[in-house]
């Protein structure tokens, strides 16, 4: 099975209250994912989007994926452009790197915000959900 991915982090005053948002779109059917994930970085939140939106397509049998991001840094960095240099980055970049091995193939491609507003309006919405 095919699904596309988008996805995004958003944290209000970076570092400050964070959220994540994905939408998930397989033949016919819509996943949509906004959480909460407390007070983090905005790169933070980018990476907790995309491992989060990726566990969800292996849970629903997702073989294949294509991913949208509008983080440049993420895209470049999963691509092999950048290295990931920020020590809280590492062990998320490599969680991503560890999931998206378990499918058969994926693509991850940048897109300006516009091109991402659901999985952004989804992301923005969580970071003002408070933890309970």
């Amino acid at each position: 099975m095919k699904a596309q991915l988008f996805c995004d982090g958003a944290s209000r005053g970076n570092p400050g209250d964070a959220g994540i948002g994905c939408l998930i779109i397989l033949n016919d059917k819509k996943i949509e994912i906004s959480e909460y994930i407390g007070k983090t970085t905005n790169n933070v939140a980018e990476y907790t989007a995309l491992i989060r939106g990726l566990q969800e397509a292996l849970k629903q049998n997702v073989q294949e994926i294509e991913i949208f991001s509008d983080s440049e840094l993420l895209v470049r960095q999963l691509n092999g452009i950048y290295k990931v240099r920020n020590n809280n980055l590492i062990p998320l970049y490599r969680k991503a790197k560890e999931l998206l091995a378990k499918f058969k193939k994926y693509q991850i491609f940048h897109v300006y915000r516009e091109e991402n507003s659901i999985a952004d309006e989804l992301a923005k919405q969580a970071s003002w959900k408070q933890e309970k």
